[in-house]
């Protein structure tokens, strides 16, 4: 049974460079934060369509290097792009073996994705998108509807997001 989350968002302020968020818990609800870590990287790779992962896993791994392993990784992005699984962020992010299963959680809908699991939470009527890699996406969605929180957004996600812009003084 998994006994470490992980969350993480990054951001790239305009000025160039990257800051990355990682918030850890005990428990898949992510109810109670046992750590937050957080990243600067002066070089960062250009955003290239179908290629943000070698933007942002470079983000990961300065990341995970900080904290004990990880059991689950939740991203923010899909983890494969379509049904025939064209890798994504959180597919090179499990690959590279930054955790045993990774869960990806997108806010847009993306039109190749038409396999990923859509989650309302709260009052919400936009889905959030959510793929997966080393777990059924059934139980991935499973375990993103019951994050804590009641927003559209787990509150985990909010706080990865603040942290990240916040960190690069982005408002």
């Amino acid at each position: 049974m998994a006994t470490r989350f992980g969350a993480t968002d990054a951001h790239y302020p305009a000025s160039g460079g990257g800051h990355a968020a990682l918030v850890v818990s005990g428990e898949p609800e992510f109810g109670s934060i046992s750590e937050q870590v957080t990243a600067w990287l002066d070089e960062v790779a250009d955003y290239a369509p179908g290629r943000f992962y070698e933007r942002e896993l470079p983000a990961l791994t300065a990341l995970l290097a900080e904290v004990d392993p990880l059991d689950v990784l939740i991203i923010d992005g899909y983890v494969d792009l379509d049904p025939a699984g064209r890798p994504g962020l959180g597919w090179h992010a499990w690959d590279a073996g930054l955790a045993p299963a990774v869960i990806g959680v997108a806010k847009t809908s993306f039109r190749a994705a038409t396999h990923a699991e859509q989650v309302l939470r709260g009052s919400s009527t936009r889905p959030l998108y959510v793929t997966a890699a080393g777990m059924p996406r059934t139980d991935a969605a499973d375990l993103v509807r019951n994050m804590s929180g009641t927003a559209r957004l787990p509150d985990a996600l909010r706080l990865v997001d603040r942290l990240a812009r916040a960190v690069s003084g982005a408002d």
